[in-house]
């Protein structure tokens, strides 16, 4: 299973979902950006704001992490 199946298979279980799956145009557009934020990503976290059941923002923190054996000491 992919990362775009587990994103559709959460962002189905959510109640508030109906109502966003009614207009396939609109959810087709936030879910691709959905997409996209979580395959551009090593380490990080997308989150998606919701507004009167809306997507209304979608946010992605990035995390770098640094492998200890290649870092130096001070």
């Amino acid at each position: 299973m992919d990362n775009n199946d587990i994103i559709s298979r959460y962002l189905n279980m959510n109640a508030t979902q109906t109502k966003i799956e009614s207009d396939a145009g609109e959810k087709a557009g936030w879910l691709e950006i959905v997409r996209r934020q979580v395959g551009s990503l090593r380490y990080g976290v997308v989150q998606i704001v919701v507004h009167d059941s809306q997507v209304t923002q979608i946010e992605k923190t990035e995390r770098v992490r640094l492998d200890k054996s290649r870092t130096q000491t001070i």
